[in-house]
């Protein structure tokens, strides 16, 4: 089975189309559209779907359960770029540092510690950044 019978391609031009209509999507919706759009061009809307989710986060203030599992997603795009184009640990490191943030608040203390980490080890791996 090839890569493009997994693609629900209405699905993707859906989300082209509402992307590109009149009216500025809200963040729910823009992330909802990147979702679909990265199955096809990841290089395109990885970045994208990981900065709107943590923009997308802060509208569940009141649930840090929810924040968490969003800004653990945009960690997963950001690393999902960095692996397709090294040179994109910036966004991986703002990414991690949301995560680190929320773990903060949760009191997840270890957690953050080890963020804190990964984060280290990316700056003093790409000191340009």
């Amino acid at each position: 089975m090839n890569h493009s019978a997994n693609i629900n391609h209405d699905a993707v031009l859906r989300a082209r189309v509402f992307l590109l209509g009149s009216e500025k999507p809200t963040v729910r919706q823009r992330v909802a559209a990147y979702r679909v759009l990265v199955q096809v061009s990841p290089l395109a809307y990885l970045s994208r779907l990981a900065v709107d989710l943590i923009k997308y986060s802060k509208e569940f203030a009141g649930r840090p359960e929810i924040v968490l599992t969003l800004r653990a997603e945009s960690v997963g795009a950001a690393r999902r770029l960095h692996e397709l184009e090294s040179g994109r640990q910036r966004l991986l490191i703002t990414s991690l540092a949301s995560l680190r943030d929320q773990l903060n608040l949760m009191g997840r203390k270890e957690e953050a510690a080890a963020v804190t980490g990964e984060i280290a080890l990316l700056e003093s791996a790409f000191p340009e950044v």
